[in-house]
């Protein structure tokens, strides 16, 4: 069986770079994208479908796995790579963002990434912190389950407990993700927490795992702010840990800048992933400062509500003008649903509520986005990035001017 091992192939002019990742169950070239199967499952998807449009690796969620089935089940069924037949690498998260979604973000529609209007509006009026269904102290987190209400814990610990059972190659130490609308006095208390919470979360994964089959990613922290954030890759960063995951809590318009100041700190030698990115342009930026991975439910999410990318900008299917249109959803796809559908049928399908739509919608997204970062890749490799850059920019957002 193959231990974790990253190795860098291409370096672009500052921090962008290329490589492999090896895992026990097969290796991942970056940059790549990460297929979210938030509960072993990517929604009306199969591991077969996934293999098709080039998905390489999935990553499952901690919390919603450990409400339903439970992690002991999911261990007795040899772990959600198992019990979902994906056989590829795989990672899990820490449950973390659910802290954060539960918690400061809990029916007040804030996202873990902030414009700046939002941001400057939040310093204005003062942003409360008062949690709803998750309540933070020194030793981790009570929540109550969105399911039934039912109270739970986890701890840095518990969630290496999770982890562990959910059978993951890559995992996640438990963090606090914090509202990007967080001051800095509030976001350096997470982080530090964070640290420490990161401390815990190695030791319980040494104890779980003496033969490192797992591979274990830091979670960086500090919001928007740049000694935040610089504190936190050092801090991190001289942990031993296998890899380091980017936390959300950004300002959408310095989100680059963000990611550049910590990929200037942490260890070149290990991969990083932009935790919950997706957009062209944001994984773009990411690859230009030193990301590896970037995961992201967006794909799979606005297909089942009738958005579709193409390369020319993406198209809402369920808008009256695709009735009749018998084009593929784009032209020169080579998905599986633009070589045997149309826009129309699909079009169809989404407005009817019928289930295959929604699939045949993900199918082609997903394969839209994962041969995006492939393509990105291979610009990488012959020295094109830039050039493939502003071509994909300009279709792309050609509407949007």
């Amino acid at each position: 069986m193959n231990k974790f091992s990253f190795e860098i192939k291409k370096k672009m002019d500052g921090l962008g770079r290329a490589g492999v990742i090896t895992t026990p169950h097969g290796q991942i070239q970056t940059p790549a994208f990460v297929v979210v199967g938030t509960k072993a499952n990517v929604k009306g998807i199969t591991p077969e479908m996934l293999e098709d449009v080039g998905a390489q690796v999935v990553l499952a969620n901690t919390y919603h796995l450990y409400l339903e089935p439970g992690d002991e089940i999911v261990a007795e069924a040899g772990g959600f790579p198992n019990m979902m037949n994906w056989n590829g690498p795989t990672m899990t998260d820490s449950g973390g963002f659910q802290v954060f979604s539960l918690g400061e973000a809990f029916g007040t529609g804030v996202s873990k990434v902030a414009s700046g209007e939002e941001i400057v509006v939040s310093e204005r009026k003062g942003y409360s912190k008062t949690n709803k269904n998750a309540f933070i102290d020194e030793d981790g987190v009570t929540f109550r389950s969105h399911i039934d209400g039912s109270k739970h814990r986890f701890t840095p610990e518990r969630s290496m407990e999770i982890q562990w059972n959910l059978g993951a190659d890559m995992i996640f130490a438990f963090d606090e993700c914090t509202s990007p609308l967080a001051d800095h006095t509030y976001q350096q208390e997470a982080m530090e927490r964070t640290h420490r919470w990161a401390e815990r979360s190695l030791k319980r994964h040494n104890e779980l795992d003496p033969d490192n089959i797992q591979a274990l990613f830091g979670v960086v922290q500090g919001g928007r702010f740049q000694d935040l954030r610089e504190e936190s890759a050092r801090t991190l960063g001289a942990m031993d840990f296998d890899g380091f995951g980017i936390g959300g809590s950004f300002n959408k318009d310095d989100m680059a800048q963000a990611v550049g100041w910590v990929n200037s700190i942490l260890p070149e030698d290990k991969p990083r992933h932009m935790l919950g990115i997706g957009e062209p342009m944001d994984i773009f930026a990411g690859v230009e400062n030193g990301c590896d991975l970037f995961d992201c439910v967006s794909p799979t999410r606005v297909a089942r509500h009738g958005r579709i990318y193409t390369k020319n900008g993406s198209i809402n299917l369920k808008n009256a003008r695709f009735k009749s249109d018998f084009m593929p959803l784009e032209e020169g796809c080579h998905c599986y649903t633009c070589q045997n559908y149309t826009r129309a049928y699909v079009s169809h399908l989404l407005r009817s509520s019928e289930m295959l739509g929604q699939t045949l919608g993900s199918i082609h997204n997903l394969y839209f986005i994962v041969k995006l970062v492939d393509d990105i890749r291979q610009s990488m490799y012959d020295g094109r990035f830039e050039k493939y850059k502003k071509e994909f920019t300009d279709r792309y957002y050609e509407k949007k001017k």
